[in-house]
């Protein structure tokens, strides 16, 4: 069989700490091309994994014998590259949220669509043990009923994690679009409508500047949400959060209550109706805490499967569309101050 091969578009923290060792560790996948505007980042893994080296994108995509690329970049960018590289004819996996707007979104996967190649949107929770051992509690249907949910997505910011550090384009507006809501929250949005298998119907939210005061996105946020099927619940953004980081997630069924990554032994813990209480040791949450790095996230594999496969995406485009739709009318409920429809 001969190897998929990868080019990486954005050398930064999450091409180096998920993207490029995970590809490397799958024997199917070879790494031809780095891509990143500051050259020695991208220098560096074309050093340890060989390859060529770009500063431009369009260069990479016209001049490399590609197969696929990861787009790793900030925010705005994800739309203009993606789009580029589905017509030159390269499986696509982008990391999320996928876009900043519900047109650039539409946009790459109908360019996806016209040159028949994968788009598939990095929502790395759906892949993490615990969420799986939890949908599949779920799906069980001895839960009953989800009626009320928390979920949570919180760590120090971008700056312990980021290449760039304090002041990098995390945090600013022209390059992100959207702070910790688009960072952290859209994955939580888009667990939810996994787990429940159902669509968010309203959204009311607030989001502020807590204590990143240079930034101009928001570093906080909280959310109100009701579900289609009836369920609510909240969720929570946060670059603010000291010490440690918290990914848990609280589903309150009509038969027990499934607590997720609120323990560090159990990752999994039912409380049933009748009071006995399960307690499941899935594998942990993939996080980006110190030791958090080294759990693969599933993305890649399950990009390189869906590729080789000739199989849909496993997490395509237009479900990474739903989750950001989400994300975008939270930003309009905040503008507006008014509950949103969705």
């Amino acid at each position: 069989m001969e190897k998929l091969r990868v080019g990486v578009i954005g050398c930064g923290s999450i091409a180096k700490y998920r993207h490029i060792p995970e590809y490397a560790e799958d024997k199917r996948v070879e790494l031809v091309a780095f891509c990143d505007p500051v050259h020695m980042r991208a220098r560096a893994f074309a050093d340890q994994y060989g390859g060529k080296v770009y500063t431009d994108y369009k260069e990479m995509l016209e001049e490399t014998d590609l197969d696929a690329v990861s787009v790793c970049t900030p925010n705005v960018w994800h739309a203009p590259i993606t789009i580029a590289a589905a017509n030159a004819g390269k499986h696509i996996l982008c990391e999320k949220p996928m876009a900043t707007s519900t047109a650039e979104g539409k946009a790459m996967i109908a360019a996806a669509q016209d040159n028949n190649v994968h788009l598939m949107i990095g929502h790395n929770q759906r892949l993490m043990p615990p969420h799986i051992k939890a949908k599949e509690l779920l799906t069980s249907g001895k839960l009953g009923e989800v009626r009320i949910f928390r979920t949570v997505f919180a760590h120090g910011g971008p700056e312990t994690w980021s290449v760039e550090g304090e002041g990098g384009w995390f945090f600013q507006k022209e390059q992100a679009a959207i702070g910790a809501m688009g960072d952290l929250g859209v994955h939580k949005v888009d667990l939810i409508r996994w787990l429940l298998d159902d669509e968010v119907q309203e959204v009311a939210g607030m989001t502020g500047i807590l204590q990143k005061e240079t930034a101009d996105v928001d570093d906080n946020a909280v959310v109100i949400m009701r579900m289609r099927h009836g369920a609510m619940g909240t969720m929570t953004a946060s670059w603010t959060h000291q010490p440690g980081e918290d990914n848990s997630t609280v589903l309150y069924c009509s038969n027990g209550i499934v607590r997720i990554g609120t323990d560090p032994i159990h990752q999994v813990i039912v409380e049933w109706k009748d009071k006995e209480v399960e307690r499941f040791q899935t594998g942990s949450l993939a996080s980006n805490e110190e030791g958090g790095q080294e759990v693969n996230s599933g993305i890649i594999t399950a990009f390189v499967d869906g590729v080789l496969q000739g199989t849909p995406p496993l997490i395509p485009g237009e479900e990474g569309l739903k989750s950001l739709s989400v994300i975008l009318a939270v930003l309009k409920s905040v503008d507006q101050k008014r509950l949103v429809h969705m």
